[in-house]
């Protein structure tokens, strides 16, 4: 699903850029040469016709001339070659994108910040990549490797098919960080959204990234993952000294460092999994090695006794459960 929400934000994009371009070549294409044109000289010689038996005898090349002079008159610096309308167009192109880099979030977001094709494009970029930005601060990644790895244990190939442990996973996550996305909203979404609302852009976040903060930060504190956050830290600021209060750890270091700390949790609650399932296999290829059905593949004899063994004990709900009151909301 995020899949293909990825390639229509792209697809739109490419269609948007090019409507774009077009329409900027159409506004700054000349009009069409006709038999009876008249071309102002860009040298200053005044008005030329030009006659359709003229202009296969080497009228565009004249033209060409006459505007490769008027180029290099413009470069050398003679003001007089040089429109008063491409000048103050060149001032504004200047200008323009040091104003775009240099400033913060408040005037790339205002009207006059971005034409409105650029804003259009930075709008379908964001959403694109806002399904992977939002994954990457939540409990998805636990979760689907930890289902990803039962369904490994268990040895039913497909079996629940890809798109089902998907489907569970966002699901469960949605449930776990329901509390935190409501805070969000409340302090920062909805007080920014509010009419007459003095909130800055800035301000919005700081206040919208804070529970999010405060959630990764329990996850590695819960796992005891502090020291991914020192490794990235070392590396994001050599020779700094180590930050007391994880308050001081910036962004950038906080979301990897919880990634981390995901993957390590995820990995050891697998490999829990795994042992009884493991179990299982060693005891089914010891018996049918000792009878002799070396033919005969083990995992297709222990594949029954798994499912039994999982269904009895409610596997599902015990992986849930554990799943659950890892993040600390059991």
């Amino acid at each position: 699903m995020l899949l293909r929400l990825s390639q229509i934000a792209t697809l739109a994009v490419i269609v948007l850029l090019t409507l774009a371009t077009s329409q900027v070549a159409t506004a700054q294409s000349p009009e069409r040469l006709g038999p009876n044109t008249s071309v102002t000289n860009a040298v200053g010689n005044g008005p030329q016709r030009i006659v359709p038996g003229e202009q296969a005898n080497g009228s565009s090349g004249q033209l060409f001339d006459q505007f490769s002079e008027a180029v290099r008159r413009q470069a050398s610096g003679d003001p007089s070659q040089v429109p008063p309308s491409a000048g103050g167009q060149a001032g504004t192109e200047t200008s323009g994108p040091a104003n775009f880099f240099t400033s913060g979030p408040e005037h790339w977001t205002s009207r006059k910040g971005l034409t409105s094709s650029l804003q259009v494009l930075v709008l379908l970029t964001v959403l694109s990549l806002a399904p992977a930005i939002l994954l990457m601060t939540t409990c998805y990644v636990r979760i689907i490797v930890v289902l990803g790895l039962l369904r490994q244990a268990l040895g039913t190939g497909q079996l629940p098919p890809s798109q089902v442990i998907t489907a569970i996973s966002m699901f469960m996550t949605m449930f776990v960080m329901a509390p935190v996305w409501n805070q969000v909203y409340n302090d920062s979404i909805g007080p920014y959204t509010e009419p007459g609302s003095t909130m800055t852009v800035s301000e919005a976040w700081q206040a919208g990234i804070a529970p999010v903060r405060e959630f990764m930060i329990r996850q590695i504190v819960i796992a005891q993952n502090d020291e991914d956050v020192l490794l990235f830290y070392r590396y994001n600021a050599p020779g700094a000294s180590l930050p007391e209060h994880f308050e001081e750890v910036p962004l950038q270091v906080l979301l990897p460092a919880f990634m981390l700390s995901e993957l390590k949790t995820a990995f050891l609650m697998g490999f829990q999994i795994f042992l009884p399932f493991l179990l299982i296999d060693l005891v089914v290829a010891s018996v049918t090695i000792s009878m002799g059905m070396m033919m005969l593949p083990p995992a297709m004899i222990s594949l029954p006794f798994k499912l039994l063994l999982f269904v009895l004990i409610d596997g599902w709900r015990l992986v849930v459960e554990m799943l659950l009151a890892s993040f600390g909301t059991g």
